[in-house]
């Protein structure tokens, strides 16, 4: 990559003995090396400029500085280190004032930190987001911030990598004043004016003590978010964070930054950081589609949600805090009513919360609109059905969008399974219509499927996309199959799961297993929140077409058969005594598998967690791999993006592929190879599996192909 000169990014003008250093590095003014540097050679040059009494530092266009610049990772450090200009910055003579407007993120808040004084626009948004990438702030962040705000506010922003407002920095005592304009130059010149006035003198943000003053109310902070930090599923650099706080409080400044300094280097030879720098770029390439690329979206304001159910009114909330305007529709009154009942339940409870007012509620609620009739989606933009996962059913709901929706509107069905070119077959206007597959909770779950039918038009797919945007949703385009990339996924690793229970595992054991790799919930866990009889339909659909020499369990069935759906039954793989969310493993259940076994003539045998782990996570990169190869996913990217967003797949691992890449791919195929022996035609291994490790390839050279 082509250096890019400092002195084309950061530019330095004195006037009145102010000088205004200004940093240009578009679009969000990332700290490039060239931005460094930059930064270096202003604040040397106005350290030896008598005529200068005081720097202001703010950046041009729409923010500060947004963070480290993602097209420098990966390649070899360059001089200065962050930690060098912050040091700079600090130990300058001259007063130095920070003036922040949008972003100032990570490395951009820990040059902040370095000034002496801080402002910030209204507007503002201050966080270290560092633990979202597997790090933690590197720069000096994890030493000035409980200098200046204390431990138990440093260790919310660090661990949560949540952003502040300005407001909250002002109060906290990140910032030292409220910009009352949004022309930033002007407001920081003018700050450092009136610091000059009142003989403010240099303040350096290391020499603070007074938030640390109170030694046993911020070691309870600190003692209180390890415990905290311990109880997430391994991941490693949040109690590094703890760590670096702790060295705040008890060592002097330089020794802390020398700490700080040591545990980033951990983070950064962690295989975490890996997955977490791989998860947050794939989760900004999923956005890039060829027809995004190739097409505009349609514009829209007025969507149409078809169904008042769990998933439709989800849905219907999405839309209405994207600020959209809904209408709902059902088959009569009744269903209506309580369609408008799940929406209204969910502002309810954030007014309960003191998240919401009554006000606000009514406010949003002004553009929630119902009807039982179709005609009411006359002038709609979008339509998202959202019905009962029939083929018949979904027909006729689109035979009558068909029929009422203008020229121009787009048809989305939510379907998580069926085949969305049929659908669109049976419409007059099939290049209208999208698969938009959301994931329930659809107003909290963060996938969004763009399921691309065969003769749909680019501009159909570029709304889908803007769409998710909107919604703040991570989209990820799929192409047409049964359960598109996620769900087809997911009934291989859970047929997988299924064969270890018949072989000898118990349901218990298998979700333990997931929940030590680092998954909120195992399958059967899953199994039971969603509810059994979502599978179990499924499984009939797909039982005339199931391959007669493939094996199955039936022992989810048997559970079915006897109304055994999970939470909403109080009963399922687990036993949810009084309306209970967590549930308590059932004998029952574990008399039923061993029926069953007995049926087929297994005679079970124990697994290690590591036995049941590789199996389990063989079968989701060996589909993973079909379907890059088939084209349902564009790139191995777009699974791990789909597994992590939409199945709760860790994160800090990067997602199945990324994963597999770590472990390496001879090491999974050898694997599947060795399963085979067992089973030749589940555990057939992928083509595209294979042919990566004859040519000594991974899953992300595909990515960046």
């Amino acid at each position: 990559m082509e250096a890019t000169p400092a002195a084309n990014v950061v530019t330095t003008t004195v006037s009145d003995h102010i000088a205004l250093v200004t940093i240009s590095n578009p679009p969000v003014n990332a700290l490039s090396t060239a931005v460094r540097r930059g930064l270096q050679r202003a604040i040397e040059e106005t350290s030896a400029d008598p005529a200068v009494h005081a720097v202001v530092i703010c950046g041009a266009g729409s923010n500060f500085i947004a963070g480290a610049d993602i097209r420098e990772f990966g390649l070899p450090p360059q001089a200065p280190s962050l930690p060098e200009v912050g040091a700079l910055i600090e130990a300058c003579p001259k007063l130095v004032i920070a003036a922040i407007h949008g972003a100032a993120l990570g490395g951009g808040l820990e040059v902040a930190l370095s000034a002496h004084y801080r402002l910030a626009t209204d507007t503002a948004r201050l966080g270290l987001p560092e633990v979202a990438l597997g790090l933690l702030p590197g720069a000096g962040g994890t030493q000035r911030t409980p200098r200046l705000i204390g431990a138990q506010a440093a260790l919310d922003l660090m661990l949560t990598g949540r952003h502040a407002s300005a407001r909250e920095a002002l109060r906290l005592g990140l910032i030292d004043h409220l910009a009352t304009s949004d022309d930033i130059a002007a407001e920081g010149i003018a700050y450092a004016r009136s610091l000059l006035s009142d003989g403010s003198p240099v303040r350096r943000s290391s020499a603070q003590t007074d938030a640390l003053a109170d030694r046993a109310a911020q070691q309870a902070a600190i003692d209180a978010a390890r415990a905290d930090v311990q109880k997430k599923r391994g991941l490693f650099s949040p109690g590094k964070i703890v760590d670096c706080v702790q060295a705040a409080l008890d060592l002097p400044f330089e020794q802390g930054l020398a700490t700080e300094r040591e545990l980033f280097t951990q983070c950064l030879e962690s295989p975490q950081r890996a997955g977490l720098i791989h998860a947050f770029l794939a989760e900004r390439e999923v956005a890039k589609a060829p027809e995004t690329r190739a097409a505009r979206p349609r514009p829209f304001q007025h969507v149409g949600v078809i169904g008042g159910g769990t998933m439709g009114a989800g849905i219907a909330v999405a839309l209405l805090d994207a600020g959209l305007t809904v209408t709902m529709i059902e088959r009569d009154e009744a269903a209506l009513t309580l369609g408008r009942s799940r929406v209204a339940k969910v502002y309810d409870g954030l007014i309960q919360k003191a998240r919401m007012t009554e006000d606000g509620k009514a406010a949003v609620l002004s553009r929630f609109h119902g009807s039982t009739t179709y005609d009411a989606l006359a002038h709609a933009d979008i339509v998202i059905e959202a019905v009962f996962e029939d083929m018949a059913v979904k027909k006729a709901v689109f035979a009558e969008l068909d029929r009422v929706c203008r020229a121009g509107a787009v048809l989305a069905t939510n379907t998580s399974y069926l085949d969305v070119n049929e659908i669109a077959a049976s419409v007059s206007r099939p290049g209208d219509v999208v698969g938009l597959h959301f994931f329930s909770p659809a107003n909290i779950m963060k996938l969004l499927e763009i399921v691309v039918p065969a003769q749909v038009s680019a501009d159909v797919v570029a709304t889908g996309f803007e769409l998710a945007r909107r919604l703040k949703k991570v989209p990820v385009r799929a192409g047409v199959c049964d359960g598109f990339i996620g769900n087809r996924i997911l009934a291989v690793y859970r047929q997988a799961a299924d064969f270890m229970m018949e072989d000898g595992a118990s349901p218990y054991e298998i979700d333990q297993m997931a929940r030590a790799f680092g998954y909120p919930m195992g399958p059967y866990e899953v199994s039971d929140l969603a509810g059994g009889d979502i599978g179990w339909a499924t499984r009939k659909r797909r039982a005339a077409t199931r391959d007669p020499r493939a094996r199955y369990v039936p022992i989810a069935d048997r559970l079915c058969e006897r109304g055994w759906f999970g939470q909403k039954t109080g009963r399922g793989w687990y036993l949810y005594a009084n309306g209970a969310r967590t549930g308590q493993p059932d004998p029952e259940v574990e008399a039923i598998v061993a029926e069953e076994r007995a049926k087929a003539g297994v005679t079970p045998r124990r697994f290690t967690q590591d036995e049941l782990q590789r199996r389990y996570l063989a079968a989701m990169v060996n589909e993973g791999a079909k379907v890059v190869a088939e084209g349902i996913a564009l790139r191995p990217l777009d699974v791990d993006v789909a597994m992590v967003h939409g199945y709760g797949f860790p994160r800090h691992r990067g997602g199945p592929m990324k994963w597999a890449d770590i472990v390496g791919l001879p090491t999974i195929l050898a694997d599947i190879r060795a399963f085979a022996q067992e089973d030749p035609l589940f555990w057939a291994p992928a083509p595209l599996l294979v042919q990566l490790v004859a040519s000594g390839q991974s899953f992300d050279s595909l990515n960046r192909a």
